[in-house]
Parts: structure tokens; C-alpha cells; sequence
């Protein structure tokens, strides 16, 4: 059974939802949230970004053989002595078939890259450092190889009966190219993550209404989806629901039913007129936080039924922010990924930025590479939470920590980049 928002609330040391640290928010969501159950079979095409479901045992080694890494002659590297290395070509490994010559000493092969080796030969010279002797053998120089060298070994990439990937493990491109190098067809992976999104407020307009004063086209809509999209998962998305109660808990319990996480924003922060914190708790066991960071102060999380719940802020910027460094990892953890916390990168700051200890900090920046060949960041100026087009302008978010000060033009810092996100 789950736990309670109260039972993870008295495992945490120091737990405060008026004043939540960002380290704290990580680790209530992981004990929060539990990977799904349920696994299909996919394509490799359609594997990418999909989170492996059991280990992957090789089928094969690879390679299959030992082979040439390189065009050029292949020998016993037995005979490498200290003086030039004289050889007679006696015939051409090609890529593709095994060549049934024999070789002796004194003897080698023309090898092309991907060759099987022949038998009784380990090193390969590149053909480039040979010189071709009067009488057609070629030399090869002293003091150039050590034996074994330009020579990949069977099964040195993948052995046969050994795991080639690891369960939890987020596939990628590499990932992809690697399981059709065992030539495994499908693979069984978890299956997508049902998350539902809605904004609420009765200021939102949907795209095709017409303006009105007073009124905000609804850009979260878009920039969640696309997240969760990024993300792999399935979305469902319920648009708009106006701050009304009915509405409201039509749409959770709709949410509820039918995904294993809801996303909403708007409607969380303190004294707002509407009813969604009311309908939260209502309907579900849910946590009402003021988090010590900047953008995106207030926040609830819990459950409603079997979902989980993230209510994000409603300022562009703040849900963005919320979903990368909270939302994101939690629903990784939920897809059953091995890997979900955030990974920064250190960058010289480029200007010196006021920071006050006691909160988090994440302003949006442009990663680029200095003069010097370092990485350097600068923010991309106004840093207010509405600013929707400094996302756009920026790169990477940096993290200036719950217990940093002021930072100083040339110090580095976190960054958390976007690339893969956002």
C-alpha cells in the first residue's frame, strides 16, 4: 500500500510545507512516487526513449570473432623483435567471409577493417605505416607495435549469455543501435505513463477564442504537453476547466480514472479566488507546499485516487521550472528509469549575480564556450516568471543552491541544460 502524504512527511527530517528546501521536495517525490506496472513488446524504431523492462541478455557475442580494427596487414605478432619486421604477402582477408589460407612465419595477410582474423594471427600494422621492400614484401618499422595491437577480440564489446543493457535503462539512439547489433528485433520495455494535464482559471482563453481584456491565451497547455511528450509518455489532455466546482471535479475525477499522473497548473498559490485547492482536497490526499526557490514558490502534490498529482504554479516560467526539476525526475521514476535526477554541468558565470542564502535560485542562462575553450554562462537578463520568451532565449537553467550567496563574475555554477527537455 502507498504511503500517506503524512507518513513521508514524518520520515523527512525537518519537513516544513511552509518552507520546503528543494532537496526536500526531491526527496519527498521519490518516496511519493513507485514505477507502474505493465510491459510491451516494441520495435527497436519504436524503443527510443522507452525505459527497458528487464534486463537484456546478449544473444551473441560481439563481435563474433576476433577481427582487423584497421586496413592493413595482419601477422603473429610473436615475431616483433627489435629491428624492422620484413613480411611476405601471401594473400587478402576481406570483410564478410573467413580467408582459409595458411600463413607462416615470415608470412602475413592484407586485411581489410572488420576482417575475420586468420588463424594463429593477433596484431595488424596499418598499411599507411608499411613501406612496400624491392622484392614486394613489406616492412614492418621497428618499434612501431606491441603484439595484439589493431586487433578486436571476440566478444571484448558484448559476450554471449551476459546482460547487454540493464533494466531501467532510458534507450537512446546508441542504446537502439546496440540491441540490433545483437540482432534482436523487438525488445520488451515498460509501457508509456498515462498523464493527464489541465489549466484552470476563468482568465485562460484557449487558441481560436477571441481576446478579451483581462484575459492570457494559455501557453502552459502547450509547453506541459510538450514536455510530456519529450518525456515519452502518453497525454492525455483535458484543456481548460473554469473555476468551477462542478467542472473542476469532473475533470479530476476523469484524470484520475484514466491516467497515473495529473498535471495541472494554476490555481495553488495563497488567496487565490477559485476552487481547485478545495477540490484537491476534496477528492484526494494532497500536500500544499511554499518552496524556498525562485520561480515557482507554491506547489501541491499527492494523490487523487491512484494518480498522482502535481499542481504547478500558474506563471509560464515557474511550471517550466517546477517540471524540470521536480516533475520530470519524479515521473522518470515512475516510467522505471534507472537514472532520473537532473544532471548539471559547471559553467563560469560571465556576470556577478545577488543571491540570498535560504532558497534555490534557477535562472535562465546561455551556456557557450569562452575564449579560452571553457564553458561559460551568462542569464539571459530579465528573470521574471512570466518572461515566456527568455525559455526560448536560454539554454540550460542555472541552479544557484539553497545555501549559495552571491555569485561573482568568473565563479562557476550549475547548470541544468535543457537539451533532451525542453
Amino acid at each position: 500500500m502507498n504511503p500517506s502524504i503524512e507518513q513521508i512527511a514524518a520520515q523527512l527530517q525537518g519537513y516544513d510545507p511552509q518552507a520546503l528546501s528543494a532537496d526536500a521536495v526531491g526527496e519527498f517525490l521519490a518516496r511519493l512516487v513507485a514505477p507502474v506496472r505493465g510491459t510491451e513488446q516494441v520495435g527497436v524504431f519504436d524503443a527510443l526513449g522507452r525505459v527497458l523492462a528487464r534486463d537484456l541478455v546478449s544473444p551473441i557475442s560481439v563481435p563474433p570473432h576476433d577481427n582487423s580494427a584497421m586496413d592493413g596487414f595482419a601477422f603473429d605478432g610473436a615475431q616483433l623483435a627489435a629491428g624492422a619486421l620484413p613480411l611476405q604477402v601471401v594473400g587478402t582477408a576481406l570483410a564478410g567471409k573467413a580467408w582459409q589460407g595458411e600463413v607462416r612465419p615470415g608470412q602475413c595477410v592484407k586485411i581489410m577493417t572488420g576482417a575475420i582474423m586468420p588463424a594463429g594471427l593477433d596484431t595488424v600494422v596499418p598499411q599507411e605505416f608499411t613501406k612496400t621492400l624491392a622484392d614486394g614484401r613489406i616492412e614492418v618499422p621497428a618499434g612501431l607495435l606491441q603484439r595484439g595491437d589493431n586487433r578486436r577480440c571476440k566478444g571484448e564489446d558484448l559476450l554471449e549469455g551476459r546482460p547487454a543493457l540493464a533494466a531501467g535503462e532510458r534507450l537512446g539512439p546508441a542504446a537502439s543501435g546496440l540491441v540490433a547489433s545483437l540482432g534482436i528485433p523487438r525488445i520488451e520495455v515498460v509501457r508509456r505513463l498515462r498523464v493527464a494535464y489541465f489549466s484552470t482559471g476563468d482568465e485562460i482563453l484557449s487558441l481560436g477564442e477571441p481576446a478579451r481584456e483581462g484575459a492570457v491565451y494559455d501557453s502552459n497547455r502547450y509547453t506541459v504537453h510538450g514536455l510530456l511528450r519529450r518525456l515519452g509518455c502518453e497525454v492525455i489532455d483535458l484543456g481548460v476547466v473554469r473555476d468551477e466546482p462542478a467542472l473542476l471535479e469532473q475533470a479530476f475525477r476523469d484524470a484520475a480514472g484514466r491516467a497515473d499522473a495529473i498535471i495541472t497548473s494554476g490555481g495553488v498559490s495563497v488567496g487565490e479566488a477559485d476552487y481547485t485547492k478545495a477540490m484537491m482536497k476534496k477528492l484526494g490526499d494532497v500536500a500544499f507546499w511554499k518552496i524556498a526557490m525562485r520561480p515557482g514558490r507554491p506547489m501541491a502534490v499527492g494523490r487523487i485516487g491512484d494518480a498522482v498529482l502535481f499542481g504547478l504554479p500558474g506563471n509560464p516560467v515557474a511550471v517550466m521550472v517546477t517540471f524540470l526539476a521536480f516533475v520530470r525526475p519524479a515521473l522518470l521514476r515512475m516510467m522505471g528509469a534507472r537514472s532520473s535526477a537532473p544532471v548539471y554541468l559547471s559553467a563560469r558565470s560571465a556576470e556577478a549575480m545577488r543571491k540570498k542564502p535560504g532558497r534555490t535560485e534557477y535562472q535562465r542562462g546561455i551556456v557557450t564556450r569562452a575564449a579560452d575553450g571553457g564553458l561559460e554562462v551568462r542569464t539571459t537578463g530579465n528573470q521574471g516568471s512570466g518572461v515566456l520568451s527568455s525559455m526560448v532565449q536560454a539554454n540550460g537553467l542555472i541552479v544557484l543552491h539553497h545555501g549559495q550567496g552571491n555569485v561573482a563574475a568568473g565563479e562557476p555554477v550549475d547548470v541544468m541544460m535543457f537539451e533532451g527537455a525542453l
